[in-house]
């Protein structure tokens, strides 16, 4: 039997949760409240059993995890027959395979049906954030995801998608209109299960890359803004949750947009990407949404850094971001295998004045 405590919860992104101990340590304040499916038709019901990561660590995977690992190191996911990710040997989460839509006609999309929230899965919700709430003082993190960007791009294929949306105009508007219509659905059956246990919901839409947007500014306002509007307003209608949105890279030209339209939380404030350094996004917003990330850089300091190094980077990103609050630390995005574990404990001692 192994003795672990390393338990992955989220195995796309290969997430593991945080030990008690840990949180305790270094004053973490909110505890997530993870959708019911670490990854597909694999639920997080039931028991666990050992699984060694991809570099041979021991840890725990959720008892549906069956990867097919072939010879060239590769991880496999199938669901219903369909390779639906793939784990490449260093690569730090699954990329997606499968890609349904990537060949479909408007005809065949007007026809097509997203799969909504189940009811096993609201009741596990329910379950588990009513337990978190009274059982435990943090505040609870409702990850909802409810993309819709980023969701065409997985049905279609990122390049698929990408120049459907420039040359088949009336193909994307439809897939992006069903997905919103789907995603208030999901949501409101969400918040009736969750809404009064949470204090955060999570979205997740990805609309920039590292030197700008992925998408126009003006065709992300004609386009995607108005629907985007519409799920976080019933958000907010419905419950008195703080609306998080998780969106990559650089999307500084998209701030004063995702404020219009509710967004009270951005995440993860990447400051190594074009124009979104710290300072220029704190002065210009940081009374109006809260920043929840942008603590340390995950790309070179935390991987490469001496521990030193690592102290000092958090020092100045606190020294620029904790007046007037507005500021919720963490570090930029996932911390990824390569990190040394001492700079992992030196950025969140630092953080919490250890």
């Amino acid at each position: 039997m192994w003795l672990v405590h390393i338990r992955v919860t989220n195995i796309i992104l290969l997430l593991a949760d945080v030990d008690k101990a840990l949180r305790e340590r270094w004053g973490v304040d909110v505890i997530p409240l993870n959708r019911y499916e670490a990854a597909p038709r694999v639920p997080l019901s039931g028991a666990w059993k050992p699984h060694p990561l991809p570099n041979g660590t021991r840890a725990l995977f959720p008892e549906g995890f069956s990867p097919l690992i072939k010879e060239d190191g590769d991880w496999e996911l199938y669901d219903q027959g369909n390779r639906v990710g793939v784990l490449s040997p260093g690569s730090g989460s699954f990329v997606p395979a499968y890609f349904p839509l990537a060949r479909a006609t408007v005809e065949a999309l007007e026809t097509f049906t997203l799969t909504g929230i189940s009811d096993t899965e609201l009741e596990w919700l329910h379950r588990t954030a009513r337990e978190l709430y009274e059982n435990t003082d943090y505040a609870v993190f409702g990850w909802f995801n409810g993309s819709i960007f980023e969701q065409a791009q997985f049905l279609c294929g990122w390049d698929s998608f990408m120049l459907r949306l420039a040359g088949e105009p009336e193909f994307a508007e439809l897939l992006l209109t069903k997905l919103t219509d789907r995603v208030i659905e999901d949501l409101k059956l969400y918040l009736e299960a969750v809404g009064k246990y949470i204090q955060v919901i999570g979205f997740g839409d990805d609309f920039g890359i590292q030197t700008g947007p992925q998408i126009a500014p003006a065709l992300f306002r004609k386009l995607i803004k108005p629907l985007l509007a519409r799920i976080y307003s019933t958000a907010h209608v419905l419950s008195k949750a703080k609306v998080f949105l998780h969106s990559c890279g650089s999307v500084y030209e998209f701030i004063e947009d995702f404020i219009e339209i509710g967004v009270d939380i951005l995440n993860p404030v990447q400051t190594s990407s074009r124009n979104m350094e710290l300072d220029r996004l704190k002065n210009e917003f940081g009374k109006r949404i809260c920043f929840w990330g942008g603590g340390t850089d995950v790309q070179r300091i935390l991987p490469q850094g001496t521990t030193a190094e690592v102290r000092k980077d958090v020092r100045r990103r606190l020294e620029v971001m904790r007046g007037d609050g507005g500021f919720v630390f963490a570090p930029i995005h996932n911390i990824q295998a390569d990190v040394p574990p001492e700079n992992i404990a030196a950025m969140y001692e630092e953080a919490a004045g250890i």
